[in-house]
């Protein structure tokens, strides 16, 4: 499935748009603006949360959980000491963890899952504005590859204002 993730340049917090191929909007997740630490409600268009973001404070590097209701869901990590490039895990409860690697700071990389490409995240086709596509295979959850995502993009753009 492919989807198009827009972040809302006038919000209070870290506000993101989610459409499908066929341009119609299909999530919306809502950065709550005034909190410690980042936290975003990842919904539904009837405001239903699918998923919740929260940055954790005392970790050591860029690190962030997702749950899903009550249960954890996936954590999102930076890997702080990878030579020559940068990399991102997404540490699931079980064996199936995620990998994302490629070029973030041009938002051209890959979600991998042994060895498996299962999404892709480009800028390519988007270069006039904020927006990039994410194409996603079938059989995987959506929410979680999408959340991950938007977790990657805080990471970077946090990354690019401090240098």
């Amino acid at each position: 499935m492919r989807y198009v993730m827009k972040q809302k340049l006038f919000s209070w917090g870290d506000d993101f748009r989610i459409k499908d191929a066929a341009g119609r909007d299909v999530f919306f997740v809502d950065g709550r603006a005034f909190s410690l630490g980042k936290k975003l409600s990842f919904q539904d268009l009837n405001g239903h949360e699918l998923a919740f973001i929260r940055q954790k404070l005392l970790s050591w590097g860029p690190t962030y959980e997702v749950t899903r209701g009550n249960e954890l869901l996936a954590v999102v990590k930076k890997q702080l000491f990878t030579l020559f490039r940068c990399k991102f895990t997404v540490d699931v409860p079980g064996p199936d963890d995620l990998e994302a690697q490629g070029s973030f700071m041009d938002m051209e990389y890959r979600f991998e899952r042994g060895g498996r490409t299962v999404a892709e995240v480009s800028k390519r086709w988007f270069s006039w504005s904020d927006s990039y596509g994410v194409d996603i295979a079938d059989g995987e959850d959506d929410v979680l590859i999408l959340a991950s995502t938007v977790v990657i993009d805080m990471i970077c753009h946090d990354d690019k204002q401090q240098h």
